[in-house]
């Protein structure tokens, strides 16, 4: 059976079903105060997927306290979104799931920054270790807002990547390229005992005092790789992103980088390479929903 055949997709029942048991594999627990008593009311004939909790008398749905909190759309359309976004290599517009969802553009769009808020993992641990090689490289994408195109890329938006082989990615939106932009974030990002490869670039010369060993390729005189000196792997990561960027995304403003960038890493650390098909990735990004926030007034201005 296909996965869009899913009852959750198109039932809304249904899908409220299975939010739950995502976000309450245990069972039910209140959103107000953590109880997880047996006795929450069900108040499902009242309204749809309503409970109330016998201990702090307040009423909650399973969207209470995630990124869906106060969601209008409803949730069996929101899964549909998920499983769009989660499963579409280089992503899905939002007047692609507006003329899909059949819902309004201004709708699709902010559900879609949802979504992507609920990406972001905000993993702190340290890339690496003994043995393990990091790829390290910057991008650029966009143009910086009252700032015309020059050439060289002042004028657009800096993004830096780090890739394990055979392992995640980790990217930030950054305000330079400098060394002092970017070696304070691989100095917390990455483990000493792991091996760095970089290009030439001159913010990276002195890399080796902070890690197990770094070498480089020199793009500029045409070396793209010396048997495991490369850094091929970022770059590939870096083709998605930006087919999507520019294929499917177009434009992107300043403020919204950062959940654009999760919403790639999300997909690249939960790839089919990694044994995760298109079913589980979107179950993790749902996972992802809890704890989270985002209002349309914080995230509708550029």
């Amino acid at each position: 059976m296909s996965v869009l055949s899913k009852p959750y997709f198109h039932d809304e029942a249904k899908a409220f079903e299975y939010l739950e048991s995502v976000l309450w594999p245990e069972g039910l627990v209140c959103p107000h105060c953590g109880s997880v008593s047996g006795k929450h009311y069900d108040l499902r004939k009242t309204r749809m997927g309503l409970r109330k909790c016998s201990d702090c008398r307040k009423q909650f749905t399973v969207k209470v306290g995630t990124v869906f909190e106060q969601a209008h759309i409803p949730l069996n359309k929101v899964l549909q979104a998920v499983y769009l976004m989660t499963s579409s290599k280089k992503g899905i517009s939002a007047h692609q799931l507006h003329r899909v969802l059949e819902i309004t553009y201004k709708a699709a769009w902010f559900l879609a920054h949802r979504i992507r808020e609920a990406m972001r993992s905000g993993d702190l641990a340290p890339m690496g270790g003994a043995g393990e090689i990091i790829e390290i490289d910057e991008t650029f994408i966009g143009q910086k807002k009252d700032m015309p195109k020059r050439r060289g890329y002042a004028h657009k938006h800096a993004v830096l990547s780090l890739v394990e082989r055979g392992g995640t990615v980790r990217s930030f939106h950054v305000d330079g390229t400098s060394a002092a932009h970017l070696v304070p974030i691989l100095r917390a990002n990455i483990a000493k005992e792991a091996s760095v490869m970089t290009d030439e670039a001159g913010q990276y010369t002195h890399l080796a005092k902070d890690f197990a060993s770094h070498d480089y390729v020199n793009h500029g005189a045409g070396e793209y790789g010396r048997g495991k000196v490369h850094t091929n792997t970022v770059e590939g990561f870096y083709s998605i992103f930006k087919r999507g960027m520019k294929g499917v995304y177009q434009h992107c403003g300043e403020k919204h980088l950062h959940r654009y960038v999760a919403e790639f890493d999300f997909r690249y650390n939960n790839r089919v390479a990694l044994g995760i098909d298109d079913a589980e990735r979107a179950h993790r990004a749902l996972e992802g929903v809890k704890g989270k926030r985002l209002l349309y007034r914080d995230s509708s201005a550029e």
